[in-house]
């Protein structure tokens, strides 16, 4: 192991890319981040300019390398993760042609149509049923609504390989992002022409980039590049990761058995294992290495909702210094009681159907904003709950969990997750657990740590620990039946809401 040295991780989101320099113990030594702008040229679609995100990219690496105050030959490595899915074109001159974000639904009707005709052979190659933002359905999509795009595509990337290629000058992709998004036979993690062939792109194989190891060296950091961001030329770059796995590593979770659930704009509940999950109900299955695998379930129903409230309610016509901790100082006012109110997360929609909305349920005139909130942060846990007894269904489980992302800072959520899944959570002491992830890479890509396992033990620490109450869980048993319950009463009126819509 280098003795001395500093790792970049970056952290490409739909919107906001950060850049962290750690040390070799893993805490931050700097950071930088940069919120970007999204397009919406039509409903449902969600695009971004790749010059833009190249351009903040840059600017976040130079003003992190500054802030830090080291010469950029002390950086060892650099390594990038990035949102899933969505779709980022090159054209055949390696320019930037076409960026789709993954809250992209415009292919929805198409993916509906190539689950119809080949979901169950795409998913006994892929472990995946086609969705609207996954990358080979917008793929498709380019390819019958926009031909044009389509002839002049010349690699088809993902966030993070964008990242990669400015960088490097390397078109690369890694293994977990590409798993992840379902362009890999499972459990190879290799490109697979009958695979293309299902999704209607059986002429697509050539604009498919190289492949790699996220844990290997992609590329380094070109004349242009060091020029550009203030990096050292000839850095390596390392393949970088899907960013929930990234973010997983970043707290702590890397062996099979460990499962890391993240509270963020998703609800994302992964455990680890040395294969493959099979089974139709599964959302997805990443592979990033050898007999390692990531089983997913996942949806965009978490603290997003609480976002919606806080910018909606608490911060509507008046400034609050700390909108979150009011917030979580309501819900800690709140004692639990059976006829609590009931809330669905399904602002953003659900995996469970297209025409799920959110909403509150049960209110009565003796219940105040903390019992709505309490409501809304029991919503978002018993969603969390929805999916991992789908993990479990597809045998899958685990004793423990690591919560991480922004609901993992609140003072009461952990504990709800602790009392209501009935098993220990840990909280990490990292914040940025993606970029965080993405050094953990670096440092296995470049030999400073011999595995994924040693550097997670140096770079990575709890930083608090929730045991469940016994008490609370025949209480959240009887209320998460009762959630589930009332999904299957809302779904004839969800559909009657569409439909109206639709007409």
């Amino acid at each position: 192991m280098a003795k001395d040295g500093y790792i970049l991780g970056l952290d490409a989101g739909n919107t906001v890319i950060k850049a962290v320099l750690f040390d070799l113990s893993g805490r931050p030594v700097a950071m930088q981040a940069l919120d970007g702008q999204s397009s919406t040229p039509q409903p449902g679609h969600v695009e971004r300019d790749l010059n833009e995100l190249w351009a903040n990219a840059r600017q976040v690496i130079a003003g992190c390398i500054e802030k830090a105050g080291i010469a950029s030959d002390q950086i060892i490595g650099v390594g990038c993760a990035g949102h899933g899915n969505g779709l980022y074109l090159l054209d055949k001159a390696g320019e930037p042609l076409v960026g789709i974000q993954s809250l992209d639904t415009r292919a929805a009707g198409l993916a509906e149509e190539l689950s119809e005709a080949a979901g169950d052979a795409l998913h006994a190659l892929c472990l995946q049923k086609p969705w609207p933002s996954q990358t080979p359905v917008l793929l498709a999509w380019i390819k019958r609504h926009r031909p044009e795009n389509y002839a002049q595509t010349g690699t088809v990337m993902l966030c993070k390989d964008f990242i990669t290629y400015k960088l490097t000058g390397e078109r690369v992709s890694d293994i977990s992002d590409m798993s992840g998004c379902g362009l890999t036979r499972m459990p190879e993690c290799s490109y697979d022409d009958g695979l293309l062939a299902l999704y209607g792109l059986g002429d697509a194989r050539d604009m498919l980039p190289r492949l790699i190891d996220p844990a290997e060296v992609a590329g380094t950091v070109s004349a242009e590049a060091a020029a550009a961001t203030g990096l050292a030329a000839g850095t390596p770059v390392s393949g970088g990761y899907f960013d929930v796995i990234s973010s997983a590593m970043g707290s702590g979770v890397v062996r099979a058995g460990e499962a890391s659930i993240i509270a963020g704009t998703w609800s994302i509940n992964q455990v680890f294992s040395d294969k493959p999950a099979v089974n139709d109900d599964l959302f997805m299955v990443s592979g990033f290495g050898p007999n390692r695998f990531v089983n997913i379930e996942a949806s965009a129903t978490s603290a997003a909702n609480l976002e919606w409230y806080v910018r909606e309610f608490v911060e509507r016509g008046s400034h609050h210094d700390d909108p979150f901790g009011y917030c979580n100082a309501k819900v800690a006012e709140v004692i639990p009681a059976s006829d609590d109110p009931f809330f669905h997360p399904f602002l953003y929609g659900s995996g469970q159907g297209a025409s799920f909305r959110g909403g509150f349920y049960g209110v009565a005139g003796w219940h105040g904003e903390g019992h709505m909130l309490r409501a809304l942060f029991e919503g978002v846990l018993f969603e969390h709950r929805r999916h991992i007894e789908v993990l479990k269904s597809a045998g899958v489980s685990f004793d423990q969990a690591v919560l991480s992302g922004g609901g993992s800072r609140s003072p009461v959520w952990p504990q709800m997750f602790a009392d209501c899944l009935g098993v220990p959570i840990y909280v990490a002491e990292a914040q940025e657990t993606g970029a965080l992830g993405a050094a953990i890479g670096v440092s296995v890509a470049t030999g400073t740590f011999a595995s994924y396992e040693d550097a997670i033990g140096q770079m990575t620490r709890r930083k608090s620990e929730f045991q469940p109450n016994p008490a609370m869980r025949a209480h959240y048993d009887s209320r998460y039946a009762q959630y589930l319950a009332l999904i299957s009463a809302m779904r004839g009126f969800w559909n009657a809401v569409q439909t109206a819509g639709e007409g």
